[in-house]
């Protein structure tokens, strides 16, 4: 396998365009085309699919180009360590949902880190963009949300694209709100008393093979008129604490984060539906010890947010 041929194929996915690429590799657009067949050929696979709107990675592709951006990386990193004398740097990346206890125990994992020369990068977004990051971005892990109902979506899109799977917590959802809130003062929460309330939800919701509409309507209760969708957790939390009207759904939060944000949280009776956050990585990835370290520590902030598992 040429790996000139590899490289070209990396920037081909990035940008999407034979043409668009072979003017920025500063080659013949035939040229770039015939290296891409030819690594096609040498592989047994088909990287892209061809059509008129560009050039689109397919399952095997995307698992390629993977494991390619990986190993010119590496080399990359040969390269410096060797002419440069420079120390290899540590590396960890990771796309996860927004969840507290996902972040504290990254900030525990950050206090783990020794030596000169390190980046992390940690990255909160919805289930798609975690999986996809492994492929475009070169994330090492990621870390996905959904409601058990949706397992089976899930497990199929995992792997017909070649990533392992590990569960990490299984939860129902509490409500969080203002402690100015109407809600504050509930012994018991039905999902009548959020009726005339303002609801914080998600912008991105996300289920492989259905509808965006379909998953909406799902997650969403129709009795509520009123919501804003929002992406950032920091956002959320502000909304939280200064709009008394305002609730949202999340997995349990610590009391630190409730007196920070003049917080209360609420088991609501009604709801019963559960959610699964599992971990996911590239068959055949080798964890790095930060990558353990990570996990670790992932774990012990499991068990202290989670203390009836």
């Amino acid at each position: 396998m040429n790996i000139i041929h590899m490289k070209y194929a990396v920037e081909v996915a990035r940008i999407g365009s034979i043409n668009k690429a072979a003017e920025e590799l500063l080659i013949a657009q035939p040229n770039l085309s015939r290296s891409i067949k030819e690594l096609e050929a040498d592989l047994g696979i088909t990287i892209f699919s061809r059509t008129s709107k560009g050039m689109n990675l397919t399952p095997e592709g995307e698992e390629f180009i993977g494991y390619a951006r990986k190993i010119l990386d590496q080399i990359d990193d040969v390269e410096r360590i060797y002419r440069q004398g420079v120390p290899k740097k540590q590396k960890f990346s990771i796309s996860v949902p927004r969840a507290s206890y996902i972040s504290e125990a990254f900030a525990e994992f950050s206090r783990t880190i020794t030596g000169d020369s390190a980046e992390l990068f940690y990255y909160e977004t919805n289930a798609h963009r975690a999986i996809d990051n492994i492929f475009d971005s070169n994330y090492s892990l990621g870390i996905i949300r959904y409601a058990s109902v949706y397992d089976k979506y899930f497990k199929r899109s995992l792997e017909e694209k070649g990533l392992e799977y590990e569960l990490i917590a299984e939860f129902s959802y509490m409500l969080v709100a203002s402690k100015e809130s109407s809600l504050a003062s509930l012994d018991k929460v039905h999902f009548g008393d959020l009726t005339n309330m303002i609801e914080i939800a998600h912008a991105d919701p996300y289920v492989p093979s259905l509808p965006l509409s379909n998953v909406k309507k799902e997650e969403l209760l129709d009795s509520i008129g009123r919501r804003v969708f929002i992406f950032e957790r920091g956002s959320q939390f502000d909304l939280l604490s200064l709009n008394p009207e305002t609730y949202m759904w999340v997995s349990p939060l610590p009391d630190r984060v409730l007196d920070i944000y003049g917080l209360v949280q609420k088991k609501c009776i009604d709801n019963k539906r559960q959610y699964k956050d599992v971990l996911i990585y590239r068959k055949g990835y080798n964890l790095t010890e930060l990558d353990r370290k990570f996990i670790t520590a992932l774990i012990e902030s499991k068990r202290a947010y989670f203390p009836k598992e």
